[in-house]
């Protein structure tokens, strides 16, 4: 028998005391049932165990999610030869897509939970024998600093677990290569949530992004059920180019 852990207390993904719009409405104020539905958020936040082997299944398989994956990944619009991170990467879905899309390039994904690091390395296993993709337990501020100027960075359902989102953004921009793009992805998911709900996450999400200090920060809705996923997309701007040091109008010839 597999037992439920429901003690409440502290924990590292207990998302900002469970105030984010994603969970409006999600828990009753005490009880069982909060202590039970606490326990639910906190696996899906890092599975753990035999119950995180359930949550990674359910991840894997639920078509909401397949689809929300799928779609965040073809926001990017990764090229072939892109370096591109998946932060909370779960079961592994996108960046198997992510893998298909940039077979010349490099994709690395980090996550908190042995458990999906284990389903990762298998659903994956082509991509890491060959050598296009690196995968690791650990925590977004904590990147290996060789994975750096990249082109694409995505997270689904992970922002929200983020105690400091601006200062997690601005870290992340920094690694970003002029050019790139950053996609946040999330769906709530309490009883009763709405577009409106979604919509009010999505907007957290860009002005977390601006104030980060992308640019081009846009947001994207994805119609799912039981409700919409959104998708808020921030772009590093390119290095500006450099000013010519011949006068206007003239132009440099080599003769061989």
């Amino acid at each position: 028998m597999h037992t439920l852990d429901l003690k409440t207390g502290s924990h590292p993904f207990e998302p900002h005391s469970l105030q984010h719009p994603v969970f409006k409405g999600f828990l009753p104020s005490d009880g069982l049932q909060s202590r039970f539905k606490r326990w639910a958020v906190r696996q899906f936040g890092r599975p753990t165990g035999f119950w995180g082997h359930v949550a990674g299944a359910i991840m894997a398989h639920r078509g909401s999610n397949v689809k929300r994956n799928r779609w965040t990944v073809d926001l990017l619009e990764v090229r072939p030869a892109d370096r591109v991170l998946e932060i909370g990467f779960g079961p592994g879905l996108a960046l198997n897509r992510l893998g298909r899309q940039a077979p010349l390039g490099r994709v690395y994904g980090i996550d908190h939970s042995p458990a999906m690091l284990k389903q990762a390395r298998w659903r994956n296993a082509a991509a890491l024998r060959e050598g296009r993709m690196e995968v690791r337990q650990g925590a977004a501020v904590s990147l290996p600093a060789r994975w750096n100027r990249l082109d694409k960075v995505m997270a689904v359902n992970v922002a929200m677990f983020w105690s400091d989102p601006v200062g997690q953004l601005r870290l992340l921009r920094e690694r970003i290569a002029p050019g790139g793009r950053i996609a946040l992805t999330v769906q709530p998911r309490a009883k009763g949530a709405n577009l409106k709900d979604a919509l009010r996450a999505g907007l957290l999400l860009t002005g977390q992004l601006e104030q980060a200090g992308f640019a081009n920060v846009r947001l994207e809705v994805l119609p799912l059920q039981p409700v919409a996923a959104v998708c808020a997309l921030g772009d590093q701007e390119s290095a500006p180019s450099r000013p010519s040091l011949l006068p206007q109008g003239m132009s440099l010839f080599l003769i061989p």
